[in-house]
């Protein structure tokens, strides 16, 4: 997986999955989908929040979509800048250049520990730290792209009981890492986590 240069045939999977034809102008949106931010809408966002995207999310949102009704996931992909409906009100700020803390999964309903304050806020920190959120499947289950700290490039699915990393080298699910691998396991009709 790299996440400093965009692969060609990451990027045309992109597009078919997406219905973007690559002679657009550049300006992206099929079917569903939100316009293409473009370099400087992407390096804005950036500069704002002091980090480098991974690619090929990076070139995906600069030049194919910015967004897409239709999915990934269920609900859709939400625009760069934005949450999804659900993530609800009075949450802490999100602080995409702080490390995401996670390298493993964590199922922190799990621990049998008492709610405390301590516990509270490692666990807003997987919610608010070092990741952009791509969506919900509903029910308190969101899809993170890490941008920063070892995973970044990775895909998490973080939720209220837990979070864990997807891709087959974490179990659970057959598909690639990263987002063109998430995307292209949607794509394909896969469910998520297809291999128990």
């Amino acid at each position: 997986m790299d996440t400093e240069h965009a692969d060609p045939a990451e990027l045309a999977l992109l597009r078919a999955a997406f219905e973007v034809g690559e002679g657009n102008g550049g300006g992206g949106g099929g079917a569903g989908c939100g316009a293409a931010l473009g370099w400087d809408g992407v390096r804005e966002f950036e500069q704002r929040h002091g980090v480098v995207l991974p690619e090929p999310y990076r070139t995906f949102v600069a030049e194919i979509a910015d967004g897409s009704k239709a999915g990934p996931p269920d609900y859709g992909l939400v625009p760069l800048a934005s949450l999804p409906s659900d993530w609800g009100a009075g949450r802490p700020e999100r602080v995409l250049n702080r490390a995401f803390p996670l390298t493993e999964a964590w199922y922190w309903e799990n621990e049998g520990a008492e709610p405390c304050a301590e516990l509270d806020a490692r666990i807003e920190e997987v919610f608010h730290h070092g990741s952009v959120v791509l969506g919900t499947d509903g029910c308190g289950m969101y899809w993170h792209l890490v941008v920063t700290g070892p995973h970044r490039g990775h895909i998490w699915l973080i939720t209220g009981e837990g979070a864990g990393p997807f891709g087959a080298e974490f179990g659970f699910t057959t598909a690639e890492p990263g987002f063109a691998g998430w995307v292209g396991h949607w794509s394909a009709g896969q469910s998520w986590f297809d291999e128990a």
